[in-house]
C-alpha cells in the first residue's frame, strides 16, 4: 500500500512538473514575441544607415549612432507636437476619469431609480455607433474642427471603463460603510470623495492608464479633425506624416528631419513616441495589477 501511494504521488508530482514547464515555456515564448520586435526597432534606430540597408541589424545596433534622435530633437515642430500630445493626454485623462466617476458611482447605488435602463443605454453605445462620417459632421456643426477640444471631448467617456468602475465600487464598498457615513450626516459627495475614491485607488489608476494609453496612441481623429491648424497636430500624427514622407519621397510636412534611409526614421520615431508612456507605466504598475484583480475573488 505504501509503495503504491508513493508511486501515485511521484506520478502526480511529475505530471504537475510537466505542466509547469509547459506553462513557463508558453509564457517565455509570448514574452519574447512581444519584446524582440521592439528591441529590433531600438537597435535599428541606433544603427548606421549602411548596416540597416544591408539588413545586418537584428537585436544589437551596428555602427552605433544617435544621428536620428539628434535630428528629431533638433526639429522644433516635433517637440511642439510632443507638448501637444502630453497636454491632450493629461486633459483627456482627467476629464475622462471625472465623467466616468460621476456616472459610475450613482449607477452602483441600489437606491437610484432607473439605473438598469441607464446602464442599458450606456451598454448600447458599445455595440452600435454612428460611424466616422456622422462624427465628422457633428464636429463640424459644433465648430470644433481645428480645435484642441475635438481631440479631447469625443472620446473622453468610455462605457467599458464605466462598467468596470461601477462593478468595482459595488463589490469593494460595503453597504454598511455607506450607511454608517449617512448616520454621521455625510452626503453623496462626501461619501464619494472621502470613502469611495480612497478605497478605489487601484481601479482608478488602472482606468487612468487605459485612458492615457488610448489617447496617446490615437491619431485617426487628429487626422480627420486637424487640417489647417498644424500647431495642434499631436506627436503620433506628426510622426505618421514623417514616415509617409520618408517612404513615398514627397513633401507632406514641413520638417528639418532628413535621413537617407526611411527605415531608420521609422524606427527612431516609433521609439520616440513609445518612450514617454513606457516611462510612466512602472510608476503605476502596482496599482494596475491590484486594479485588474479587484473583485476577482469572492469571499
Amino acid at each position: 500500500m505504501k509503495s503504491s501511494a508513493g508511486t501515485n504521488a511521484v506520478k502526480r508530482r511529475f505530471r504537475f512538473d510537466i505542466w509547469d514547464v509547459m506553462i513557463h515555456l508558453v509564457l517565455i515564448v509570448a514574452s519574447l514575441a512581444c519584446t524582440l520586435p521592439f528591441i529590433h526597432v531600438v537597435a535599428k534606430s541606433f544603427s548606421d544607415d549602411a548596416f540597416v540597408i544591408a539588413n545586418k541589424v537584428y537585436l544589437w545596433p551596428e555602427g552605433f549612432t544617435a544621428q536620428a534622435y539628434e535630428k528629431i530633437f533638433a526639429d522644433d515642430s516635433i517637440l511642439r507636437s510632443l507638448y501637444v500630445s502630453v497636454l491632450i493626454t493629461v486633459l483627456f485623462t482627467i476629464l475622462g476619469m471625472i465623467v466616468t466617476i460621476c456616472a459610475a458611482y450613482p449607477l452602483s447605488r441600489k437606491q437610484l431609480k432607473g439605473r438598469t435602463l441607464l446602464t442599458f443605454i450606456f451598454v448600447f453605445t458599445m455595440y452600435f455607433h454612428g460611424g466616422i462620417i456622422p462624427d465628422y459632421m457633428l464636429m463640424n456643426s459644433l465648430g470644433m474642427l481645428d480645435s484642441i477640444w475635438s481631440l479631447i471631448l469625443p472620446l473622453s467617456f468610455s462605457a467599458f471603463n464605466l462598467l468596470i468602475l461601477r462593478s468595482s465600487i459595488s463589490s469593494s464598498i460595503p453597504v454598511s460603510l455607506e450607511e454608517s457615513a449617512r448616520i454621521d450626516g455625510a452626503g453623496h459627495f462626501r461619501i464619494l470623495l472621502n470613502i469611495v475614491l480612497p478605497l478605489c485607488k487601484p481601479i482608478l489608476a488602472t482606468l487612468s492608464l487605459f485612458y492615457a494609453v488610448g489617447r496617446w496612441n490615437a491619431y485617426q481623429d487628429a487626422l480627420f479633425y486637424i487640417k489647417q491648424n498644424t500647431d495642434l497636430r499631436p506627436l503620433q500624427l506628426k510622426l505618421y506624416y514623417l514616415v509617409i514622407q520618408a517612404t513615398e519621397s514627397f513633401q507632406l510636412e514641413s520638417t528639418q528631419v532628413e535621413l537617407s534611409n526611411p527605415e531608420v526614421l521609422k524606427a527612431s520615431v516609433v521609439v520616440f513616441a513609445t518612450l514617454p508612456i513606457v516611462c510612466v507605466y512602472p510608476f503605476i504598475q502596482k496599482y494596475f495589477v491590484r486594479g485588474t484583480m479587484l473583485g476577482a475573488v469572492k469571499e
